[in-house]
């Protein structure tokens, strides 16, 4: 009984340390929120991909919290104009930054 009695501390400490591992900050994801972020960056580079007139290994893509960027060197800025709407479409975008240059 003695050795139930401090194993259950033990265990309580261990629980709330794993949820709190889990947890978002305000400059770390959550496993759950790393996903979805991975899901949409995935999403984004397809919309991009079947854009006839961009060519997708020009532009990076990457997402935060439903913020995603674009950056690369692109041929106009007609390009831009075009992978910016297309990103927005995305389902779970929240918004896009541009780091896009014209080359």
């Amino acid at each position: 009984m003695k050795t139930f009695q401090r194993v259950i501390p033990l265990i309580s400490i261990l629980a709330v340390a794993g949820i709190l591992g889990c947890a978002a900050t305000t400059k770390h994801e959550s496993t759950g929120q790393y996903v979805d972020d991975t899901a949409i960056t995935a999403k984004v580079k397809t919309a991009i991909f079947e854009q006839p007139s961009l060519k997708s290994a020009e532009i990076n893509v990457e997402t935060f919290k439903g913020v995603v960027q674009l950056s690369g060197f692109v041929r106009s800025q007609d390009n831009i104009n075009t992978a910016m709407a297309t990103a927005r479409t995305v389902n779970g975008v929240s918004s896009v930054k541009n780091d896009m240059i014209v080359k």
